[in-house]
């Protein structure tokens, strides 16, 4: 039997980061998201995040892929919010997201980091909080 311990926090965003996660239905969609994924499986540890945008703490199981569980996360969860009707119009999420590894010792820290997300983004936006992710971990953009 494998053993398998791999901490991911990852992030995506609505369709082309439309503000549409208020106030009043973030936390039914955090809640959502966070059932549903312990209902397929996935070791969902915390979910949070702000107007555009979520961040999630899970492990990775050793039969999962990271695509096959953001596949099922996002497809069920705009599903499930275009269903109940909690925005005007059709809701989707946008393709890309980005996640890293975090070490045991950092999981504290990434679950508080998720909890505070409202509190965080009083001081930042998240096109900063994007910049900086993604000059801390050195990924390459596009074009």
């Amino acid at each position: 039997m494998p053993f398998v311990k791999m901490w991911v926090h990852i992030v995506w965003t609505t369709k082309r980061r439309q503000k549409l996660l208020s106030k009043e239905i973030r936390p039914l969609i955090f809640k959502h998201i966070h059932t549903n994924a312990l209902q397929n499986n996935i070791l969902m540890d915390s979910v949070g995040g702000y107007e555009e945008h979520v961040h999630s703490l899970f492990r990775l199981r050793n039969n999962q892929t990271l695509s096959e569980v953001m596949r099922l996360i996002k497809g069920e969860s705009s599903h499930w919010i275009n269903k109940e009707n909690l925005i005007l119009g059709k809701f989707k999420w946008q393709e890309d997201y980005y996640a890293v590894s975090v070490s045991e010792s950092q999981v504290v820290r990434v679950r508080n980091y998720i909890e505070q997300q409202e509190l965080h983004h009083g001081k930042m936006t998240f096109e900063e909080e994007y910049d900086n992710f993604i000059r801390k971990y050195g990924f390459k953009l596009k074009g």
